[in-house]
């Protein structure tokens, strides 16, 4: 069987040999497809070709240029608001400068008024020199706890020469209210330090005059005679 097998492997071996190699068939390309349907792959690719262009990446945020664009905007911000602060404090300035400067006027003008007041009331200013060295005197025996000297200068009530033409002088200097009233308080004050050192009242007597030396401390300044009379 053997010798049969190879026999028969010897007759088709030649025949195997000299045939040519089938050939693989050869793929038909669809040609009735492009033939009947050409326009599909044209719109195709014109639809490609139109579509608009993919929209570009969005910019990659990291946390310092988060925080680089939140402290710029702050400062655009902060400086927007100083320039802004700035421009009204500066027109706030301007109108504070220009209502001093119109009190200023207005505080030389009245005092210079008042100067030439003063020097055409000579005979006045003189009553009130003469109080200042009365209360001067006053003052000296009740620190020396002197109260009879004190009462030979005052006197027994405000009804003295020397008080009368102070009350004179007060009323030709004085023209506001405050000054009015430190003219009374004055008055008011004498009246109760003469009391006291009648009574022989030390203590009351200190009291007393330093309220009456204040009072009038206080008219001469509001009047502008602080710097006339010696011994303020």
């Amino acid at each position: 069987m053997a010798t049969l097998f190879l026999s028969t492997a010897k007759t088709f071996l030649p025949i195997l040999l000299s045939s040519p190699p089938p050939s693989s068939p050869t793929p038909t390309l669809p040609v009735l497809a492009h033939k009947h349907n050409p326009r599909p792959q044209l719109s195709q690719c014109r639809a490609v070709s139109d579509s608009p262009p993919p929209p570009p990446y969005p910019p990659i945020l990291t946390k310092r240029s988060l925080s680089l664009s939140l402290t710029s905007t702050f400062l655009v911000s902060i400086a927007g608001q100083l320039g802004h602060s700035a421009a009204n404090a500066a027109i706030l300035e301007a109108d504070d400068d220009e209502e001093l400067l119109e009190r200023v006027k207005k505080d030389r003008k009245k005092r210079l008024e008042r100067q030439g007041v003063i020097s055409s009331f000579n005979k006045e200013r003189a009553y009130l020199q003469d109080l200042v060295y009365q209360l001067s005197k006053v003052g000296q025996a009740i620190e020396n706890n002197d109260l009879t000297a004190a009462s030979s200068v005052l006197g027994q009530s405000i009804d003295t020469d020397w008080v009368q033409k102070a009350n004179l002088a007060f009323t030709k200097f004085s023209s506001s209210s405050e000054e009015k009233t430190e003219i009374d308080t004055f008055n008011t004050s004498l009246a109760s330090l003469i009391s006291s050192v009648v009574q022989k009242d030390i203590e009351a007597s200190k009291l007393a005059f330093v309220s009456s030396a204040s009072a009038f401390e206080k008219w001469t300044a509001l009047t502008g005679l602080v710097g006339q009379l010696k011994g303020l």
